[in-house]
């Protein structure tokens, strides 16, 4: 696949400590993603796939439309920037999964989030 779109997908995670509530094994965190078209044609972010592992080992996946209620036309050269959240049962845990997108053609690809952590900052030094 020689003309496959280029995404660049960037992650910025935040512990919200005013909404957690560690006694109740509530940890609230904020993330805000960077979907940067690096390739030469309009990409539209269709839908969105999670898995979030806390630190028991707990997994949960969810699926749906768009993110933040969009489903964004990405321009070549431009970025979409979007916040969201997460709530824990563990003060730390992890995020992944992947969008799926169509080409200016209207064909489906699947642009991967990386792994990233969801941390209190006491547990990170």
């Amino acid at each position: 696949m020689l003309n496959e779109p280029r995404i660049n997908i960037q992650v910025q995670s935040a512990y919200v400590e005013s909404q957690s509530q560690p006694e109740q094994q509530r940890f609230v965190f904020s993330y805000t993603i960077s979907i940067r078209n690096l390739g030469h044609s309009p990409v539209q972010l269709i839908s969105r796939y999670w898995r979030i592992t806390n630190s028991n080992g707990h997994k949960i996946e969810i699926q749906g439309e768009g993110v933040v209620g969009k489903q964004p036309l990405i321009l070549p050269g431009t970025e979409y920037l979007y916040s969201s959240g997460a709530v824990l049962e563990t003060p730390l845990g992890t995020m992944e999964g992947h969008y799926e997108m169509i080409d200016h053609d209207g064909h489906p690809f699947r642009a991967d989030i990386p792994v990233f952590r969801l941390a209190i900052p006491t547990l990170i030094n």
